[in-house]
């Protein structure tokens, strides 16, 4: 009886992009910030043991659809280990995952409650939670690294979509977006297959940036996000990596 089949060396070297990710203190402010707000934690979550350090990506290392956000959140996935989980923010877009066919289940409370992503994967411009949700051009540069290896080992995406116009920033630079479309909801970018930007790597085999308003409280609460307009922008990122209808 055979068993498990072994994980590919894309997923491998992703899992120990992972590592080095968990490790990083490249940035003393960030440093210093995430491991404070782990220390002092929410009272909601005064219990909890927070992960407080730099959060990797999470999903299907065959993913044909990447999701990229600012940072994480410094009691979601700052407290959790795992991107857009354990925030409304996390509550919002993995619900909007679910509909469309991206996620077996549409709840996201914490790593190992049974979460898993199919033909998606989940990541972030910055890995550290910032102060006031602001990373530094400094802090988003140095950071940056971990994000084109991370794109160029995930060999079968096709599509990035941007929560916001920070990571939308950051795929079009990666990429030699050159020009820029303007950043709106639903918005689609072409990337070039070799960037234009001398020395700077291409997105992996990414052609199309398609653009997302962030799932963010001040967004859903005020209804500047719909569960509507993500369903939109998921459904289409499907139609653009080829992928069948959820």
């Amino acid at each position: 009886m055979s068993g498990p089949p072994s994980p590919t060396p894309d997923a491998v070297a992703l899992h120990s992009l992972n590592t080095e990710v968990a490790a990083c203190r490249r940035c003393d402010r960030l440093v210093a910030w995430r491991e404070q707000t782990a220390a002092d934690k929410r009272a909601a979550f005064a219990d909890e043991d927070y992960w407080g350090r730099g959060v990797p990506g999470f999903g299907d290392p065959a993913a044909a659809v990447v999701l990229v956000g600012l940072a994480p959140a410094a009691h979601g996935a700052n407290r959790t280990g795992r991107m857009f989980t354990g925030d409304r923010s996390g509550d919002f877009l993995y619900a909007a995952l679910h509909r469309c066919g991206f996620a077996n289940q549409p709840t996201s409370v914490r790593a190992g409650d049974g979460l898993a992503l199919r033909d998606a994967y989940i990541t972030a411009a910055v890995r550290c939670a910032p102060p006031a949700n602001k990373p530094t051009p400094v802090e988003r540069d140095s950071c940056r690294p971990f994000l084109e290896r991370e794109l160029a080992l995930l060999a079968n995406a096709r599509v990035a979509v941007a929560l916001g116009g920070f990571a939308y920033g950051v795929l079009c630079t990666i990429g030699g977006v050159r020009p820029r479309p303007r950043f709106g909801h639903g918005a689609i970018a072409d990337v070039p297959p070799v960037s234009s930007s001398a020395g700077a790597p291409a997105l992996g085999g990414i052609s199309r940036i398609v653009c997302s308003f962030h799932p963010s409280q001040q967004n859903t609460f005020t209804g500047r996000l719909t569960a509507d307009m993500a369903d939109t922008v998921l459904r289409n990122a499907r139609r653009l990596a080829n992928l069948p209808p959820a």
